[in-house]
């Protein structure tokens, strides 16, 4: 069976999931009441476990201190509303070490790229060109150290902000997801079912997942295509971040 890599920085999820029925007598603010916890890996860890529910073997590469580093969400636990986000220690993912893993032990790597400091652009020219299939779903504006991925997804709000610095070499790699509209390879609009959406969190770490095992699988990058759609549908009718 072929094995995958993920390359990027990691959190931890945690998300409250209360009720608010009045409003705090100091101040103009709902008074939140906490009646379930869930916690788990975000960011690239999310990515990791998306891939181990595909039950394909997986290895990981992020910074070690992700336990540390939260994101907070606050709930309501019947209309799943969030209140707020509290963002923790989010300025301390430390640096990806080259010399951590070996990348020819691979099939395919994923870079789950948040664009918080874990990866430079040097560090991503450097993943692209030295393995033959890689897949990248980043943050970051894309340019000239990006021409060398296999597959770039990114999501429609990125697509605007980086459409400028788009050649026609990273255009050909460039799948674009468009939320309930599906996404777009190559000029093709790949359609998802209208379902009813209870969280996004993490839909995109799924989508780049469910691509990568399946083009493992397969080589056909439609049917990946495909494949990474439906598992990110279901994935959005859950709340919290979710494997399919």
């Amino acid at each position: 069976m072929r094995k995958i890599l993920v390359i990027g920085e990691s959190c931890k999820d945690v998300f409250h999931y209360g009720t608010c029925e009045r409003l705090c007598p100091e101040a103009p603010v709902p008074v939140f009441k906490s009646c379930n916890l869930i916690e788990n890996g975000g960011m690239a860890m999310n990515v990791y476990n998306n891939v181990v529910s595909m039950n394909c073997p997986v290895d990981l590469n992020t910074n070690n201190n992700w336990n540390t580093i939260r994101k907070t969400r606050f709930v309501d636990i019947r209309t799943n509303h969030m209140f707020m986000r509290l963002d923790e220690n989010d300025d301390s993912y430390l640096s990806f070490n080259r010399q951590s893993v070996d990348l020819n032990n691979y099939d395919a790597v994923i870079v789950s790229d948040y664009n918080k400091g874990f990866l430079t652009e040097d560090d991503l020219h450097y993943i692209s060109v030295s393995h033959p299939l890689t897949f990248l779903d980043t943050k970051k504006l894309l340019g000239a150290w990006s021409e060398n991925f296999g597959f770039i997804k990114i999501n429609k709000t990125e697509f605007e902000r980086t459409k400028s610095t788009i050649s026609n070499k990273i255009k050909n790699s460039l799948i674009v997801t468009q939320g309930p509209d599906g996404c777009v390879y190559k000029g093709t609009t790949y359609k998802v079912p209208p379902v009813e959406v209870k969280d996004t969190s993490g839909a995109g770490d799924t989508f780049i997942s469910a691509l990568c095992v399946k083009f493992c699988e397969t080589g056909n990058i439609q049917e990946s295509i495909k494949f990474a759609n439906e598992c990110a549908t279901r994935v959005v009718q859950k709340k919290g971040v979710a494997t399919p």
